[in-house]
């Protein structure tokens, strides 16, 4: 008897795609349809499907001595319930190659009619890969599938070429299968009938044509993806060395992002308009010696550099200094250029732009590291899923191959990792020796801090002459030194330590580098607006300030390169020559404080030199070609690979709040409460920076009602904090929830888990039942195959009875 699910269909099902809920109906339906067959086939003795001879017998014996097991153990199945299993919705519902097929058809049916083209007369219309007018049986022939196949084989022929090939590229066929559609799409008995040299030839044409495009569609896409900044030199970096040492390079070229989106209104609302209308010179230009470049004086002084060279009066309009230090008085008639209001607003809104950049990319950062779901499956995607069969270069496909390796060693590294686990008594010497390193490094920390701070208050106590410049360095000089030295000292402490997991050892040393940056950078600060601007007091203060950061920038970069070039250089042939060691490792953790400490500056520094992110994006691009040259000549591979999974979510975190934040909170209070100095930049004879926006608004008071509401902007969202501690705490606010809504998502996806796994036994309860029934229908067949085939008695056997 065979069964047949026939769900109802409505007009509006026709040209739509399944939608959840009509699957999930359909599933509703299979499981009914299941039981009535169920209990049928237990009170009425009615067959599913025909047995040939002796399949019965043979079915039933079989079943005798097998048994349905759960997902943990082994499946032995008799035929019956195979053909129950292959028609589970799971197996049908596009999986089989007729489904596919089916639906597919379907698709192109769909394509014509958008494109207003005849419909094929005289055909049925393909259902869609779901059990509508599925036969329970599973009888399926060769036969049906081939018509679906000549319906599918039609309606392509209908379509454009282009059309035509981004639908068999679609199809999740074999290359085989698609090859055999092809050639029957272009088949002679399938072309329609006419003049076949001249519709040949055009059809050639039209195909060499539309291979052409698609070939410089392809070309053209390569050299896009050839545009992007280190394509090729990041992919050679991770499949060679892992994720952990490319996490140091995506830093790096963040950070390059970074400092474009910050350059770009600086140069358009500051830089630009100041050499549109240059101020007049205040005396004799000095001459350029090449020191300039290390102490950023000099001739280096009166540019658009520094602060002290941008102007206090309105650009557009010629205006001559007034005596007694004063700001210009534009005409009626002119259209002013404000250049301190200009400046206040440009800082502004390019640190507003890079604040709201930060938290994006963090945010954005911590969904992708941070993916909802667990890697149970994850050596599996990897090892099934991992390679782009669309690779047909030697060096791509080895450079693949290697990244494959590499992330395969990884994934292992940190499953073995998860099963590690320690006594108690190893734990509490574990303690012991975590507390005694972490005392010592907080008092290198500390005797760094102090060697800063006394040999500050030495160069104020004793001032360089103006015309030793070169002695300014020595400030710039010990700090660097120390920032040299201190990471050497903690990684040999580190050693001492042996963490089990190659993360958290990077994760201390990062901390420990980033407290001894961040506390050096405080001293710094209070050395520059506490000490230093009541000390110059008779000199542009801003100046110094500005071209004390870009030192520090410059010999930051001239020790990093001396580190990377001499230090790793000396340390591989020492290691490998002398020790037998092979070559070092990368240190991610100092390396990365290095561009963070860098980045720090460049914040610090752009209020009082304007085109420090110049000067720090072409340390960057100088810094990332010298550090890949040095990784490749003279590091190695991790020995205990792991995987930073999180590594850049946790580098964009302290960018973000450590930096970023400590450098707002500077800029700040050297906005609103440092006194500017009187004879140079924009906000000279002012009480403080922020004054020049008084000073508009009550411009804007008197110039008549029209911008009334200018005024009433300044006063209730600029000068009031309420509003500042408002975008605070929503910003906060908003952090916590990305954080909480991913941990919902954790939680519902635990929920579904659990809910598979009861639907997954569900199914094998019901695969029992179904088992069973079938295993009594079976029997009950064989017996009766017996008893048919028994030979009657003979009337003589009865009478001699």
């Amino acid at each position: 008897m065979a069964s047949v699910l026939d769900v109802p269909e409505t007009p509006e099902d026709q040209g739509r795609e399944p939608s959840p809920y009509d699957e999930s109906e359909m599933h509703q339906s299979f499981h009914l349809l299941i039981q009535e067959q169920s209990q049928g086939a237990a009170e009425e003795g009615l067959e599913l499907q025909p047995q040939a001879p002796g399949a019965g017998a043979a079915g039933a014996s079989a079943g005798n001595q097998q048994a349905l097991l759960g997902p943990e153990g082994a499946t032995a199945h008799s035929m019956a319930t195979l053909r129950i299993l292959a028609s589970m919705p799971s197996r049908t519902i596009g999986r089989s190659r007729g489904a596919i097929i089916s639906q597919y058809y379907s698709r192109t049916v769909r394509l014509r009619r958008r494109a207003s083209r005849p419909q094929l007369r005289g055909l049925g219309r393909s259902a869609r890969p779901s059990l509508r007018l599925y036969d329970l049986e599973l009888d399926s022939t060769a036969l049906a599938e081939e018509e679906k196949r000549v319906l599918l084989v039609k309606e392509l022929q209908g379509l454009p070429v282009a059309q035509r090939d981004h639908v068999l590229r679609g199809m999740p066929l074999s290359l085989a299968e698609k090859r055999c559609l092809r050639e029957e799409m272009r088949s002679p008995s399938r072309r329609p009938r006419g003049r076949p040299g001249l519709l040949g030839c055009c059809s050639r044409l039209r195909y060499a044509c539309a291979l052409a495009s698609h070939d410089l569609g392809l070309g053209l896409l390569s050299g896009l993806q050839a545009l992007v900044p280190w394509h090729y030199a990041l992919k050679r970096i991770g499949g060679q060395f892992g994720s952990s040492v490319l996490s140091y390079f995506l830093f790096l070229k963040t950070l390059l992002a970074f400092n474009a989106l910050l350059l770009l209104p600086l140069l358009a609302f500051l830089v630009g308009v100041q050499t549109a209308f240059p101020p007049a010179p205040q005396g004799p230009v000095p001459t350029f010696t090449g020191l300039e470049l290390l102490t950023g004086g000099g001739r280096f002084t009166d540019t658009v550099m520094y602060y002290g060279y941008y102007s206090n009066a309105t650009l557009n309009q010629p205006c001559a200094d007034p005596p007694d230090g004063g700001q210009c008085t534009p005409e009626a008639a002119s259209l002013p250029y404000n250049m301190p209001l200009a400046y206040l607003f440009t800082i502004g809104a390019a640190f507003f732009i890079t604040c709201f950049t930060l938290v994006y990319s963090m945010s954005h950062s911590f969904g992708e590291s941070y993916r909802v779901g667990s890697a149970l499956g994850a050596h599996a995607i990897t090892v099934f899923c991992s390679w782009d069969h669309k690779v047909t270069q030697k060096r791509a496909s080895r450079l693949q191959c290697d990244n494959i390796r590499t992330q395969l060693k990884e994934l292992l590294a940190e499953w073995q990792l998860r099963r590690g686990h320690r006594s108690a008594c190893g734990r509490l010497r574990r303690a012991a020796v975590l507390a005694l390193v972490w005392l010592l490094c907080l008092g290198i920390t500390l005797g760094c801090t102090v060697a800063v701070y006394t040999f500050s208050e030495h160069m104020i106590e004793s001032p360089v002459p103006a015309d030793r410049e070169g002695a300014l360095l020595a400030l710039p000089l010990v700090v660097c030194l120390l920032n040299l030295g201190a990471p050497y000292l903690y990684r040999g402490l580190a050693a001492l330590e042996r963490h089990d997991s190659p993360v958290l050892e990077v994760y201390v040393a990062v901390c420990r580098n980033l407290i001894l940056k961040m506390v050096t950078l405080g001293i710094l600060c209070y050395h520059w607006l506490g000490r230093r601007v009541a000390a110059l007091q008779d000199q542009c203060w801003e100046n110094f300030v500005g071209q004390e950061l870009y030192r520090l920038m410059v010999l930051d970069f001239i020790f990093t390169l001396l580190d990377t070039l001499c230090g790793e250089l000396v340390w591989r042939l020492i290691s490998e020559r002398r020790l037998g060691w092979g070559k070092p490792e990368f240190d991610i953790a100092r390396n990365v404080l290095e561009l963070i400490y860098g980045q720090t500056l460049t914040w610090l520094g752009v209020l009082f030199s304007p085109l420090l992110p110049a000067v720090q994006i072409i340390k960057l691009l100088l810094l990332f070609y010298v550090k890949k040259a040095s990784l490749l000549a003279n590091c190695q591979a991790p020995r205990r690979p792991w995987l930073a999974s999180h590594m850049r979510t946790v580098f964009i975190s302290l960018l973000c709040f450590p930096c970023f934040l400590g450098a707002a909170i500077f800029l700040c209070y050297a906005v609103w409460q440092v006194k500017p100095s009187s004879l140079c930049g924009p906000f000279r004879s002012l009480d403080s920076m922020y004054e020049a926006g008084k000073v508009w608004v009550r411009r804007l008071e008197r110039a008549g009602p029209q911008v009334s509401w200018l005024p009433w902007v300044h006063r209730y969202l600029v000068e009031n904090t309420f509003p500042v501690y408002l975008l605070s705490a929503l910003l906060l606010a908003v952090i916590y929830l990305n954080i909480q809504v991913v941990k919902g998502q954790r939680k519902v996806i635990r929920l579904l888990k659990e809910q598979i796994s009861n639907e997954g036994e569900d199914k094998i309860f019901l695969i029992n039942k179904l088992h069973s029934v079938y295993e009594r229908k079976e029997r009950s067949g064989a017996g009766r195959t017996q008893e048919g085939a028994a030979p009657p008695a003979r009337p003589a056997d009865h009478r001699a009875a």
